[in-house]
């Protein structure tokens, strides 16, 4: 056999191992996603038999009798014993039964429908506003090392991780909002706009804009771009690092040093070359800033009265509402913990040094 047809025959071969490599990976994801869920739902379930809020008084209230307090306690299923208590939670959980709300009276599934498309389009937007701006920081700050460039960039990084974030929400909507008015105020509307679009994705932007409501669409980037810059600027901290870091590791490898022997330029040793294999472990950065934008916007949420999964939290804790608190904590972990294993799933495809 010569050697152009061993080449052949091994390439089924090589697709094959490709294949079962792929398919053991997402194997493996889902495994670990049902674990981790798992551990998710038991926590959340200790959770809401350890807090000292009574929830049977949060429904009945204080001046209820003894015999509507019992009668209430069984329908909740508090009387029966503990694993019976968390089958049960279990089934309802992977079905999407939290409960109803006792705060807002509905059930619990359709205010997280309602509430947690504003949280993720305010990370979104936050994330996209961080990654086009961190990247390019992290790259000019590594590939100038040591200057006053690299330093004003690591600065900025360091405010971004150290100034609270509600101190520059209040700052922000001082400045730019009551002084400058440049952009609207909390909320994500204005009162003349409200139910003028009807919810699709809940996500005000997008709605507005598949339904041709070009003033309702430009009315809530107003009141979305200043709470989405700030989420932004506490990415961009993370980001911006994370690529020096990565980028300077690249710049020193063999084959930069080779590009310029050869007489590449430096723009495209550095964007073309260097970036390029320095992406796979930033864009598992860049999930993992995302994944901590959606379950860490609460502040953010509560300075700008963006009505999100954080502020709805964060309102049923308040008011003893067990319910809420523990389906939105379950949804908001789900999806962190979703797009944790997501980023190391793509690490690995992307990556052929982890197969």
């Amino acid at each position: 056999m010569s050697l152009d047809q061993g080449a052949l025959a091994a390439r089924p071969e090589r697709r094959g191992a490709v294949a079962l490599a792929v398919l053991s990976g997402i194997a493996g994801f889902l495994l670990t996603l049902a674990i981790t869920l798992l551990g998710l739902v038991v926590v959340t379930f200790v959770i809401g038999r350890v807090v000292p809020i009574d929830p049977v008084l949060a429904v009945v209230g204080d001046r209820a009798s003894g015999d509507v307090y019992a009668r209430v306690r069984a329908e909740m299923g508090l009387d029966l014993p503990l694993l019976e208590q968390f089958r049960i939670y279990l089934v309802k959980a992977v079905t999407g039964d939290f409960g109803r709300s006792v705060l807002t009276t509905n059930p619990v599934i359709e205010d997280i429908r309602t509430y947690f498309p504003a949280t993720i389009e305010l990370a979104t937007l936050g994330t996209v506003i961080g990654t086009l701006i961190g990247i390019p920081l992290g790259v000019f700050a590594a590939v100038r090392s040591g200057s006053l460039l690299d330093q004003i960039v690591r600065i900025i990084g360091l405010v971004g991780y150290s100034v609270p974030i509600f101190w520059l929400g209040l700052m922000a909507l001082l400045l730019f909002y009551a002084r400058l008015d440049w952009v609207a105020g909390p909320g994500r509307l204005d009162i003349a706009y409200d139910y003028m679009v009807t919810p699709v994705t809940g996500m005000l932007t997008v709605d507005a804009l598949m339904q041709g409501q070009t003033d309702v669409f430009w009315n809530a980037v107003s009141h979305l771009v200043l709470p989405a810059c700030l989420l932004g600027y506490f990415s961009l901290a993370y980001i911006s690092r994370m690529t020096r870091a990565l980028l300077l590791n690249e710049l020193g490898q063999e084959y930069v040093i080779t590009a310029r022997v050869k007489g590449l330029s430096e723009t495209r040793v550095i964007w073309r070359h260097a970036l390029r294999n320095a992406a796979v472990p930033l864009l598992t950065v860049v999930v993992l800033s995302y994944a901590t934008l959606l379950e860490g916007s609460v502040l953010t949420e509560t300075v700008f009265a963006w009505p999100g999964i954080g502020s709805y939290i964060t309102n049923s804790l308040q008011n003893a509402d067990m319910n809420a608190v523990l389906g939105g904590t379950l949804v908001v972990g789900a999806a962190f913990v979703t797009l944790n294993l997501l980023s190391d799933l793509l690490y690995r495809l992307l990556d052929p040094r982890t197969r």
